[in-house]
């Protein structure tokens, strides 16, 4: 062979065995791209929504390296169990040494699911060291935390993420999507009733949730998400806050009207749990007993409270207006010993009307059921001097009604593009719990509260579009007056 003839066969050789060199090489590449790296702090109930995730759904691009909690048995149980499913081992480590677990386990996030008042320290901790993070609502409980949050986003130049799974719920992205569509107009006011009933309701003031100084009280805790649907759903910002608030249920004195002697420590221990029909039996769920009853010789924390103890300290009863930057006013409701569960919302527009009506089945905070099931959705909407329509509701499976599974693919998984723009971020975070510590200090001085003099540099978040107060307003039907 000449060595002209040789020259072009040796190149064609060459390029096809590079070629397939380089599709080796870019196979093992993408089979060896590393796993997201998560570390996660508190590991109660709340925490198993994303180590479930992680372990199982989204495992093979994430993974659990650290595990973090102030009660050793909680979080060996937490290790168990992560290893048990074979997707990582984790290190545990306790809450003191939270600087060291992230020295060692090098997490690219961490994700917060403590006691509320807690979350400040671990989401700006964990900013300072580099780490993105993901936060159970509420983001935090005060104005001065959230402040110290806000300063640490731009100090940094990390990201926070707070996990409003309500967003994603089928049925409220619906009404989203009907209020950006334009078909009641701007949006005038707001009426949004929530309703908690006696066994849900119950579950918080048997808690830490029942000690303000944790959770914010209800207003916060709670309302966190309804103040936040609002935000988002009006795609606008509070401004100025007057509320009532006041314990009326939960008290020494319903006990004894409902027969019985007195309030109690804790429902294991009562001598009147065969007379309380809110006697709540801890070691009756496998995943309560082992998280809880099972490690309270750890730290003396008793997840069965009694519900009627005189030291209990947040309202059970609340009122709520809003005005917001766009003119719209809202009224809110909550209250915690309802005969049903749910909640009703109307918007009132400049071409119409929409209601929203949910009832839902919920059982106690990390109880085996799944929570927030939806036996009747209702949304319809009724244009100005026309006849109502009633809109098939957008369904969904799994907890909080379809709205977590919508959310964990959003953050462990590849979602597409979302036009709702659902993913909540510090800015959202702290929107959302400044109505409810407006609210507070509404409770104790009876004044209003301005959210501008609560923190300083909050910015308004990503928004889907609205319709805005220049758009045309087409004139209603004619109808004969009088």
């Amino acid at each position: 062979m000449s060595e002209n003839n040789a020259g072009p066969t040796d190149r064609r050789t060459v390029l096809k065995a590079a070629g397939a060199a380089g599709i080796m090489l870019a196979t093992s590449a993408f089979a060896a791209t590393p796993r997201k790296r998560y570390a996660v702090v508190g590991v109660g109930s709340r925490a198993r929504m994303f180590t479930g995730a992680i372990t199982g759904k989204y495992r093979d691009g994430n993974e659990i390296v650290a595990i973090c909690d102030s009660n050793p048995g909680r979080a060996a149980l937490a290790v168990r169990t992560i290893a048990a499913t074979g997707a990582s081992q984790p290190t545990a480590y306790q809450a003191a040494d939270f600087d060291r677990m992230i020295r060692e386990t090098k997490p690219q996030y961490v994700i917060v699911t403590t006691p509320d008042a807690k979350h400040d320290e671990y989401i700006v901790r964990a900013l300072e060291a580099g780490c993105d993070v993901i936060t159970e609502k509420p983001m935090t409980t005060t104005a001065e935390k959230a402040q110290r949050i806000l300063d640490a986003v731009k100090r940094t130049g990390r990201h926070i993420r707070v996990t409003f799974n309500y967003r994603y719920t089928p049925p409220r992205s619906q009404v989203k999507d009907i209020l950006m569509s334009g078909e009641i107009g701007d949006v005038m006011s707001v009426d949004f009733t929530w309703l908690l009933n006696t066994v849900h309701g119950a579950d918080y003031f048997r808690r830490w949730h029942s000690n303000k100084a944790m959770s914010g009280g209800l207003m916060i805790h709670k309302s966190t998400h309804h103040f936040d649907l609002v935000n988002w759903w009006l795609g606008a910002q509070p401004e100025l806050v007057h509320a009532f608030g006041s314990r009326q249920f939960y008290t020494p004195a319903t006990a004894k009207r409902m027969g019985l002697t007195g309030a109690h420590e804790r429902c294991l221990t009562c001598p009147e749990k065969q007379k309380c029909t809110f006697y709540f039996d801890l070691a009756a769920d496998p995943g309560l007993k082992a998280i809880y009853l099972d490690n309270e010789k750890h730290d003396g924390y008793y997840r069965d409270q009694c519900v009627w103890r005189p030291e209990i300290n947040i309202e059970d009863t609340m009122n709520v207006m809003v005005r917001y930057d766009n003119g719209t006013q809202l009224t809110y409701a909550l209250s915690a010993y309802d005969a049903w569960e749910g909640y009703h919302v109307a918007f009132n527009g400049t071409k119409g009307r929409l209601e929203h009506r949910i009832v839902e089945q919920v059982g106690a905070a990390g109880a085996s059921e799944v929570q927030s099931k939806s036996n009747v959705v209702e949304t319809r909407v009724i244009p100005l001097r026309g006849a109502p329509r009633e809109v098939e509701p957008w369904t969904g499976t799994g907890g909080h009604g379809g709205g977590d599974a919508v959310m964990l693919e959003e953050i462990f998984g590849n979602a597409p593009a979302d036009k709702y723009k659902r993913l909540a971020d510090e800015r959202s975070g702290a929107w959302s719990i400044l109505i409810g510590v407006a609210a507070n200090q509404c409770f104790e001085t009876g004044q209003s509260v301005r959210i501008a003099d609560l923190v300083t540099g909050l910015n308004p978040p990503d928004r889907a579009p609205m319709p805005t107060r220049e758009t045309p307003v087409p004139m209603p039907l004619r109808r004969k007056i009088p």
